[in-house]
């Protein structure tokens, strides 16, 4: 007899017996199947919260797109992409940069890979990045963190800068670690991406801003401005702006996205070092790890270059040489 797979109102039917009590030779024989079938079911198709029949469903149909999309794809292609998600590549990443070298997959065809090797009980799945709501930040209007002196505000930032159109406008943050203890300096191009990190053992406006100049002195001659949180931890921009040869600008107040693409890298930092991390842990070759896997993933919106890439090739059409 042909074997004939779980339908999902024999799941419902499994999930019920269970409930009452039944044995899986009770149940197997009021539905015709084996005791193995049945077996074999509730292994392959339960999860943290046991036997749920929706659950068991997806599993199974996530297993079987696999095994049709297996066919369809060769291992040599596989072979390809694995390594990329395990640098936390996105699957849409991989595919496009496969894509411009003329090796076609779609990203869909990757997320059924992972998710299927999830059920499988693989772990391809933990390299993608998580999605989380963002919260808001109420403070009645008002900035509590007290005045940053000669501050400039971003209205006053050229028109150049928002329309990302030259290379060496910047964006900085810090990521604060567990207990409020340490934090890592963010900085991040804004027309190529590119990402630098520098850890600093408090939030002192002194350490942040060596580290500032640290992190950003061997790209100076690609530094025309920075757009800055209103942390007291810049409150000796100034320095940063003569050390740098840059104009330094503030975003307002509890506005975010004025720094949208420094709150995304910042989000990207997170998948190394999530919330409740102690930093003392951190050392500085961690960080750097992490910058290039950063730097050396490519990205949609700069047509699947890297931003590496991208900066190398923009220095390079200033006439600027850069060892990065």
């Amino acid at each position: 007899m042909n074997y004939r797979h779980i339908t999902e109102e024999e799941r419902y039917h499994i999930k019920r017996q269970i409930g009452l009590g039944w044995s899986l030779r009770q149940i197997a024989r009021g539905m015709g199947r084996s005791a193995s079938t049945i077996s074999r079911e509730l292994r392959r198709n339960a999860g943290q919260k046991g036997y749920r029949p929706r659950q068991a469903n997806a599993l199974a149909a996530a297993r079987s797109a696999n095994c049709r999309n297996a066919r369809r794809i060769p291992d040599s292609t596989w072979q390809r992409v694995i390594p990329l998600l395990k640098e936390d590549w996105s699957p849409e990443q991989v595919a496009g940069r496969l894509g411009s070298e003329g090796l076609l997959i779609s990203h869909e065809s990757i997320y059924r890979r992972v998710y299927a090797d999830k059920a499988g009980r693989g772990d391809l799945w933990r390299h993608l990045r998580c999605q989380k709501k963002r919260r808001k930040r109420y403070a009645s209007g008002r900035d509590r963190r007290g005045q940053i002196r000669n501050r400039r505000s971003i209205d006053q930032r050229p028109s150049v800068v928002d329309q990302k159109g030259r290379l060496g406008d910047w964006e900085g943050d810090t990521i604060i670690g567990a207990a409020r203890k340490g934090a890592i300096v963010s900085m991040a191009e804004r027309r190529t991406q590119y990402v630098v990190l520098e850890k600093v053992v408090t939030r002192e406006s002194k350490r942040v801003t060596d580290a500032t100049i640290m992190g950003l002195h061997p790209l100076a001659a690609v530094v025309e401005s920075i757009t800055l949180d209103n942390g007291k931890e810049f409150a000796e921009h100034e320095i940063v702006s003569d050390a740098l040869k840059a104009d330094i600008f503030f975003a307002h107040p509890y506005a975010s996205y004025e720094r949208g693409l420094n709150e995304q890298i910042n989000g990207l930092v997170r998948q190394y070092f999530p919330k409740g991390t102690s930093f003392d842990t951190i050392t500085r070759s961690m960080l750097k790890r992490v910058q290039d896997k950063l730097n050396d993933r490519p990205r949609k919106s700069l047509g699947f270059k890297t931003p590496r890439e991208a900066m190398l090739l923009e220095a390079r059409l200033k006439g600027v040489a850069l060892r990065i």
